[in-house]
C-alpha cells in the first residue's frame, strides 16, 4: 500500500466515523432527521439551558438508535449527591462514554469548579462506563494559563489510568496544522498517551464561524486565519470551506499522533454537514 493510499484510507475511517455534535436548541429539531443513521453524536452543555437538557437529548439520539455522548459540564453540578445522579443516569441509559468539560458557566452552582474534582469523585461511583473524553487545546485557552492546561491534562490521564477507564483527548478547533502537530508532538513528548480527536468545523458559513470564535475558543486560529489572507480564502471562499482540508493533512500522522477519531463541531447545521460527509467518503473510495 502506497503512502499516498494509505492517507487516503485513514481519511476514510476518520471521516466515516466521525462524531456529529449538536447543540439542544430549537434550531435542531429539524436537523435531527439528517443525522446519519447509527452516527456517534455529541450532546454539548451549556449554562443557558442546563445540564438536564443535554441528558434529555440524549436519551431522545438513544432511543432514535443513534451512540449518544453526552457533555457534563463540571461547574453545573452541585455536590456528590449530583454526581451520583448523572453516574445512576448513565447505567438506566446504557451509556458508556461520557466527554467532560469544566463548561462556560462564570461561576460554579455547586463545589465543582474544574473537570478534576468532578472526575474523581465520578470515578469513585458505580458509574457503568467504559471510556471519558476530556478536553484538549492545541490553540490555548482565552482564559486559563497554558501551563495549567498541560497540567491537567496529563493529571486527567493519570486518574483515567488509576481507575482503569479508557480515555482520549478531542481537540479545540485549531486551523493552525503546524501549530496542531507541535502543539501533539510536545505533549506526545512530555508522556500524553491517549487517543486524540481532531476537532473541525463541519459545514459552517464563516460568518458564523467567526461570530463564535472567542466563546469557543478559538481566537488565536482565527486570528491567524486573519492574517493570512490565503488561508481565509481557501477556508472560507463561497462554497470552498472543506472540513478534509484539515483532516487531511493530519490524517497522514495518524499513527505518530494516535489519532484515531474526528469531532464535527456542527453547530446544528446537521444536514450540510452529513452530505458533505457523504460527498468527500465518495471521493475517497
Amino acid at each position: 500500500m502506497t503512502s499516498t493510499t494509505k492517507n487516503q484510507s485513514t481519511q476514510h475511517n476518520l471521516i466515516a466515523n466521525a462524531r456529529f455534535e449538536v447543540v439542544p436548541l430549537k434550531n435542531l429539531e429539524a436537523q435531527i432527521e439528517h443525522i446519519p443513521a447509527s452516527a456517534s453524536v455529541s450532546v454539548t452543555c451549556s449554562p443557558a439551558k442546563g445540564l438536564q437538557a443535554t441528558l434529555d437529548l440524549t436519551a431522545r439520539l438513544i432511543d432514535l438508535g443513534h451512540k449518544a455522548v453526552p457533555h457534563i459540564s463540571a461547574r453545573l453540578v452541585e455536590d456528590d449527591v449530583g454526581v451520583k445522579s448523572i453516574a445512576e443516569y448513565c447505567n438506566s441509559h446504557g451509556i458508556d462514554e461520557v466527554f467532560l468539560v469544566a463548561g462556560d458557566s462564570p461561576q460554579p452552582v455547586g463545589e465543582y469548579h474544574d473537570v478534576m474534582q468532578f472526575l474523581r469523585d465520578f470515578l469513585a461511583t458505580e458509574h457503568g462506563v467504559s471510556r471519558i473524553g476530556i478536553t484538549a487545546y492545541p490553540d490555548g485557552h482565552a482564559l486559563i494559563d497554558a501551563k495549567l492546561i498541560h497540567e491537567a491534562l496529563h493529571a486527567k490521564q493519570a486518574l483515567l489510568a488509576e481507575a482503569g477507564v479508557a480515555g482520549f483527548a478531542s481537540t479545540q478547533m485549531c486551523f493552525d496544522v503546524d501549530k496542531w502537530r507541535s502543539w501533539a508532538t510536545a505533549e506526545r513528548a512530555a508522556g500524553f498517551t491517549l487517543p486524540l480527536h481532531i476537532g473541525v468545523p463541519g459545514a459552517i458559513d464563516r460568518a458564523k464561524l467567526l461570530s463564535m470564535g472567542v466563546r469557543l475558543g478559538i481566537g488565536a486560529s482565527l486570528r491567524y486565519v486573519h492574517k493570512n489572507s490565503g488561508i481565509l480564502g481557501l477556508m472560507f471562499g463561497p462554497g470552498r470551506y472543506d472540513p478534509n482540508k484539515l483532516i487531511a493533512p493530519l490524517a497522514a500522522q495518524a499513527d505518530e499522533f494516535k489519532i484515531d477519531g474526528v469531532h464535527l463541531f456542527t453547530f446544528n447545521n446537521v444536514q450540510a454537514t452529513a452530505e458533505w460527509q457523504q460527498k468527500t467518503l465518495a471521493k475517497l473510495t
